[in-house]
């Protein structure tokens, strides 16, 4: 028995080119698993820019909140003692919030440097202008003995202490003074400044104005609680890139290259909480309530190398069906190992894109690195086809695949759109091209 000519008839030109597709098709899915390590340095490498970031702005100052001011006025009360059987004189205090409240900003980024990464802090010169009037709950007469006005306090919330510049004064009607740390008798507030101020004017309906000037740093974002009766807020800043976040949005807003100018308008009809506060009861409610601005640096160089990897098996099996039909319609061998090495080439990219974007823009790095994986594999498949202007069609083709991805990870409304009528496209093109392949191998017969 000849074996050699049975495995000959046995092995036709069709069964060979349906060993070639299935492959390729291993191979692709093989090449999947360097795809999946490079993603997961991708997500490491987002996660040290970020605990950079984060050490940067814990050793600057973190986010800010300004809450804030709120008189906090103690008065007393009797109640019953289970265990004397009398009745008892108690302290307890409330918090009286501003009937309006105008906050002027002016906030300055830079950045500072950790390795290679990128964080922004920020200073910001504020002045904190209001006016607070009792309530008509809070009824008091001058010289009420169950309100000793004269020992009222008034506390400004501030999430982070380490941030204020220079020492905080606040003008008190026709008086000045000086706010110490620590926040005093006022259960809502966790942390800020406070001072005692002589609230008697107060009594009998009058109005007292205040005026604060807070130098404050701080990283990350600028939030503000609205405790007026009617609060604004105006701010400029030289960030260029800002995120407003929070309960309430800019009424007015205007963002350029040099920076962005804001202004807010709350009412108390607004939030969830009234004027006169005791206790800590409504401690939630204010923090719901907070609005302000994210300065943060956008790190959009590890969010598109991301989103370009999602598109690694495209370009690897659309390179592979390149080099199948090349390989079928000129009648030129290309082995397995062979396409193995182009799409290691391939995989390669996303790795050179990761590494080059950390130092360069992502644009310049995207450019860099599919002009070394485009002349790679030109100047490979030169050497293995032997057909120079075959290999230099393969790298056109291949840098319009990168310049259709790199195309689509810029869009935003209209990505999904441009991917499927690309790939409609590519499909039609592939469908025209396979028409000429023996697929059955009876040319070959």
């Amino acid at each position: 028995m000849n074996w050699k000519n049975e495995n000959k008839s046995w092995w036709t030109p069709r069964r060979m080119m349906a060993a070639k597709v299935v492959t390729i098709g291993f191979l692709t899915l093989l090449l999947m698993i360097p795809m999946m390590l490079i993603e997961s340095l991708m997500n490491e490498r987002e996660r040290t820019a970020g605990n950079a970031v984060e050490e940067v702005g814990q050793k600057w100052s973190g986010a800010q909140t300004v809450l804030g001011p709120m008189l906090t006025i103690p008065y007393y009360t009797t109640q019953h003692s289970e265990k004397s059987g009398r009745t008892e004189r108690v302290v307890e205090m409330v918090n009286i919030l501003p009937d309006s409240l105008d906050i002027i900003g002016d906030v300055r980024t830079e950045e500072l440097r950790r390795g290679i990464y990128e964080a922004v802090v920020y200073r910001s010169t504020m002045e904190l202008r209001g006016t607070f009037v009792l309530p008509p709950e809070v009824p008091l007469r001058p010289g009420d003995p169950d309100f000793p006005l004269e020992d009222a306090m008034l506390n400004l919330g501030l999430s982070d202490l380490r941030g204020i510049s220079e020492p905080v004064a606040v003008e008190w009607g026709s008086t000045q003074k000086t706010l110490d740390p620590g926040i005093r008798h006022n259960e809502l507030l966790n942390s800020g400044v406070s001072c005692l101020v002589n609230a008697q004017p107060l009594a009998g309906g009058r109005t007292v104005s205040f005026r604060i000037r807070l130098v404050l740093k701080g990283s990350g974002s600028l939030y503000f609680a609205p405790v007026g009766k009617t609060t604004t807020i105006a701010l400029r800043s030289n960030c260029r890139t800002p995120s407003f976040t929070g309960a309430f949005l800019p009424a007015n807003r205007q963002v350029t290259d040099s920076g962005f100018v804001c202004d807010w308008k709350v009412m108390h009809l607004n939030r969830n909480y009234p004027q006169v506060l005791t206790g800590s009861d409504r401690q939630e409610a204010i923090e719901e309530s907070v609005f302000g601005v994210d300065v943060l640096q956008p790190v959009k160089r590890y969010q598109q190398s991301m989103r370009s990897v999602k598109y690694a098996i495209l370009i690897i099996l659309l390179t592979f069906v390149v080099c199948f039909f090349v390989e079928v319609l000129q009648r030129r061998h290309i082995h397995p190992l062979q396409y193995l090495l182009v799409g290691l080439a391939l995989s390669l990219f996303y790795s050179l894109l990761l590494s080059i974007s950390e130092h360069t823009s992502f644009g310049l790095a995207y450019l860099i690195a599919a002009v070394m994986t485009v002349s790679l594999i030109t100047c490979y498949m030169a050497g293995v086809l032997k057909l120079r202007r075959t290999a230099m069609a393969i790298g056109g083709l291949l840098a319009g695949l990168y310049v259709y991805v790199y195309v689509l990870i810029g869009m935003e409304s209209y990505a999904l759109l441009a991917g499927s009528v690309g790939l409609f496209v590519i499909l039609a093109v592939i469908m025209y091209v396979s028409q000429k392949i023996d697929w059955s191998g009876r040319d070959a017969a």
